[in-house]
């Protein structure tokens, strides 16, 4: 009922998820798929997004280590098709808890949303010690870096997106899901996503990366079908180039 209350409280954008290997994965799956029809009945919103972690080992946790239900890769993959084909408008989100290898799988079968970098032990971000990585919440499978990970994506043939625009325009709850639902919200995203990226690139990615992801943004730009978008598109990546920043629509 978390959700339920934070959407009674006026949080009209929430997400929810589940994690795998405590219990059977089926069962899970359609309690997921059961909460998000419930809040769209009682009100009116679907989960923005859903999360899909699996049982990692971890220090002092023995079903961490030892799953009371553990989800194979194949039951995994295919987990992520159900919830892509039956909750069409919402994010699925991935973590770094699994591999490199399953990570590039996924995203033909429906994840659209992933972490990169990540630690998970206490003050992991401020450094990299062997005593942290022994208090980790959980143990990485990803254990690249964001360029690297940034880089994979691009050769994959996707666009890595780093859009926060819909939260800072007020595109959420109702006036999201108006907008996912029949799938008007890619008006929105595709743009943001060139212009998020391009500035990524310019200042952050690596040459590798950055010639890899100038050479996907032209291309995108010119698989663009609207004269007048591609137009606004190239005006924009131009002044990005001139050092102007946090362009969206």
């Amino acid at each position: 009922m978390a959700m339920h209350r934070a959407q009674e409280a006026g949080i009209d954008d929430v997400g929810i998820g589940a994690l795998f290997g405590l219990h059977d994965y089926k069962y899970e799956v359609m309690g997921l798929l059961l909460h998000a029809l419930q809040l769209e009945k009682d009100c009116g919103v679907g989960p923005h997004t859903i999360s899909i972690p699996r049982l990692e080992p971890a220090l002092n946790a023995p079903a961490a280590i030892r799953p009371p239900h553990p989800v194979s890769d194949h039951d995994f993959k295919k987990l992520v098709a159900i919830l892509r084909l039956a909750v069409p408008y919402t994010g699925i989100i991935l973590s770094t808890r699994e591999t490199s290898a399953i990570r590039n799988e996924v995203f033909d079968l429906g994840i659209s949303q992933i972490s990169a970098g990540s630690r998970t032990n206490p003050g992991g971000y401020q450094e990299d010690s062997s005593e942290g990585f022994r208090a980790a919440q959980f143990n990485l499978g990803d254990t690249r870096t964001l360029d690297e990970v940034i880089g994979d994506i691009t050769a994959l043939g996707h666009i890595p997106s780093f859009c926060t625009a819909c939260y800072r325009l007020g595109r959420t709850g109702r006036d999201f899901m108006e907008l996912a639902k029949p799938g008007l919200i890619q008006k929105f995203c595709r743009t943001n996503a060139i212009l998020t990226f391009k500035e990524y690139l310019l200042d952050y990615a690596s040459p590798l990366t950055r010639a890899a992801g100038d050479e996907l943004c032209s291309r995108l730009v010119e698989e663009t079908p609207n004269a007048r978008t591609r137009q606004t598109i190239s005006r924009r990546l131009a002044k990005m180039e001139g050092g102007q920043r946090d362009m969206y629509v």
